[in-house]
């Protein structure tokens, strides 16, 4: 793999052409300058809404200012996560954060508004103003929202606390991502190194025992030195977010944050229920890695060592993209000339460099294109990576294709089945093209690591934030200790009692930043039980599946997110989704066993 300094070093191709969205920034001053001028003029909407017309003429300025602010503010964004350490970018993103926060005080009056009308007054503007319709079903949506708005005032002034209610989600991410130093490691030259995210993603999965404790003990060394400056940030999340909930009438945090998709509070419930109902596969697969591992006591850093020995697959960028298309194939060929236009017009930042924010994602820019970020270090799990992030992409450049401005957007909750679709087709390839033994062995062992960190740990975490919001509601502290001993208790019980934890192990919620988006991460493993189910049905050449699940890609956000996975097939109410990715699971672990005994 080859490590870059700096990223000049990374060739063009493997970069993101973000002149896409601006050649120059001077043309992003403009758009600034321009934005803040028309957000200032919606304000003479307020209180001149009378008709159908002059409340079409508010909703259309304000979309069309929408994409223009949406374009400017992934732009700042992009240019941030390039580098985390450029002071320039961070200007231009501050620039971007200020407008939003006077884009949202500008438009704060019209969902107060919108709701002082009584249905008859906005069937009355609707039917009088033709191009109404357009936006129809977005008015009629924001009426279930009618005892959680405020008044005008109080919402101007919760407009006006933007950025200081999103304060400590940044704080963690400064820290997060430029600011902490991991400890020192001994490389293979027998050098002193300060460890890298990248080096500690590939040296956990080292076969040298002491190569994975050493490479563990850095990785968290600065999260527990930082120990009481996060769990402050993080309360302070917490506590924003229950306060934010109980003012606008919500009867708890968690269902604030399920109420925009119509999700019902018992699918959340039911999935923790049903997963910890079933933990034994998972507390079996921990005794098969001790096992097949020959260790006395099984400890987290021997929890991500490959169980095949000697199986270390190097593949490159280029060779993983062949292989996700390869892969993907029973998608069809309008999927495939999509993915194949992501490569060729750079759509992604390929590589990691110094300063570039860990992790992969993808933003979907309407009107443009989609953007991914990845940190590929040619190996398998960049392969997966890849394929999960190009899901989302495909799922956001169809969407934006085939919807409209006003539901392009695609709710998370569906995000993670497009990825998850991907990966469950490129396992599915692997293990039918792969014929070295050794090489099936692994690839059976990593879906099971797949699985385990996208369905078990998520939900371990969603089980997490809904015990820490509990505390929070209760009014009772928030500090380290609690963090701790509901992280620990919770990775006891997930995983079972073959693990011997270490002093770290308790603090895994400190590095965690989904938990600055609360109530986000039991989504994944929703999406991943909803493609299990897709993908076997695609796979089994389920032609009426394969159509409702292009469809559904099309669909962005034109109905709630149970009703457009149940076109797929997929009934999310139902414990029945869950409990077959959960058979599954079991299968694997078996199958594992009888393959390495």
């Amino acid at each position: 793999m080859t490590t870059y300094k700096s990223r000049k070093e990374v060739p063009d191709h493997e970069k993101w052409d973000l002149s896409d969205l601006y050649s120059n920034i001077q043309d992003w001053d403009r758009d600034l300058e321009t934005v803040a001028i028309k957000a200032e003029e919606l304000k003479n909407f307020d209180g001149n809404i009378h008709d159908g017309a002059s409340l079409y003429s508010f909703l259309k300025q304000k979309e069309e200012l929408s994409f223009t602010f949406n374009k400017l503010y992934a732009y700042a964004m992009l240019k941030v996560d390039e580098d985390t350490r450029q002071t320039s970018s961070q200007s231009l993103l501050d620039q971007a954060k200020q407008l939003s926060v006077k884009f949202g005080a500008a438009t704060s009056f019209f969902m107060p508004f919108l709701l002082s009308l009584k249905e008859g007054t906005l069937k009355e503007y609707i039917t009088s103003e033709e191009k109404l319709h357009y936006f129809e079903e977005d008015l009629w949506e924001a009426f279930r929202y009618k005892k959680h708005v405020l008044s005008k005032e109080q919402e101007e002034i919760v407009s006006k606390l933007g950025e200081a209610l999103s304060a400590p989600s940044n704080t963690f991410g400064m820290l997060n991502n430029a600011d902490i130093k991991f400890g020192d490691i001994t490389n293979d030259e027998g050098e002193s190194v300060e460890l890298t995210r990248g080096m500690y993603a590939k040296l956990i999965e080292d076969e040298d025992r002491n190569k994975r404790k050493e490479a563990y003990k850095a990785y968290y060394q600065p999260y527990v030195q930082l120990k009481n400056s996060i769990a402050s940030t993080l309360s302070a999340a917490i506590k924003n977010n229950v306060t934010m909930s109980k003012l606008r009438h919500y009867p708890s945090a968690l269902e604030k944050a399920l109420f925009g998709d119509n999700v019902p509070k018992e699918v959340y419930v039911n999935l923790i229920k049903s997963t910890k109902a079933n933990l034994s596969s998972l507390h079996q697969y921990s005794k098969v890695r001790k096992q097949i591992l020959k260790l006395d006591e099984l400890r987290q850093y021997d929890m991500s060592v490959p169980l095949v020995s000697g199986v270390k697959q190097i593949i490159t960028y280029d060779e993983a993209y062949e292989t996700m298309c390869k892969a993907l194939s029973p998608l069809g060929e309008d999927y495939l000339n999509t993915l194949k236009e992501f490569k060729q017009s750079r759509y992604l930042d390929v590589r990691e460099t110094p300063g570039k924010r860990s992790g992969a994602y993808n933003l979907g820019v309407y009107g443009v294109h989609p953007f991914i970020l990845l940190n590929h270090q040619d190996d398998l799990d960049s392969l997966f990576t890849l394929a999960h992030e190009c899901g989302h992409g495909v799922h956001s450049k169809l969407s934006s294709l085939h919807q409209p401005q006003i539901t392009a957007r695609y709710s998370i909750f569906v995000a993670e089945v497009a990825s998850t679709v991907n990966e469950v087709l490129l396992i599915n390839y692997l293990l039918n093209t792969e014929t070295d033994v050794e090489i099936r062995k692994h690839l059976v062992n990593h879906f099971i690591d797949q699985f385990k960190g996208t369905f078990f740990t998520q939900v371990m975490f969603a089980e997490f934030e809904m015990k820490t919001h509990e505390l929070a509601e209760q009014g009772r502290p928030l500090n380290v200790d609690v963090f701790n001993e509901t992280y620990e208790s919770l990775f006891r019980e997930y995983y079972g009692d073959e693990v011997v934890f270490d002093e770290e192990v308790k603090y895994g919620w400190s590095r965690i930043p989904h938990f600055y988006r609360p109530f986000y991460v039991y989504k994944y493993a929703t999406g991943f039980a909803s493609a299990i189910h897709i993908a076997t049905k695609i796979l089994e050449g389920d032609q009426e599946t394969l159509t409702s699940y292009l469809e559904f890609l099309k669909s962005g956000s034109s109905d709630y997110p149970l009703e457009l996975l149940k076109k797929t097939g997929v009934d999310l109410r139902s414990s029945e989704p869950i409990e077959n990715s959960l058979r599954k699971f079991t299968e694997l672990v078996d199958e594992l066993s009888q393959l390495l005994n």
